[in-house]
């Protein structure tokens, strides 16, 4: 049972090693999907992933800096 859980952490650390950059990533993703769904044109959702990713990486890289 050990080993089936240590093979479970390395499959998931390999996707997701920053939990904030994966929350904040699939938080945009949403929030842009649902305006889009509401209405937003294509291109100003663009407008608004494309950026807003930036954002969220600088940040973790900032966060990682730190540590």
């Amino acid at each position: 049972m050990k080993l089936l859980r240590q093979i479970w952490d390395e499959l998931v650390g390999m996707f997701v090693d920053d939990g904030a950059l994966a929350a904040q990533t699939v938080i945009l993703v949403a929030g842009v999907t649902l305006a889009a769904l509401l209405g937003l044109p294509a291109l100003w959702a663009a407008a608004v992933l494309i950026p807003g990713c930036l954002v969220i990486l600088g940040a973790s890289v900032m966060r990682a800096k730190k540590r």
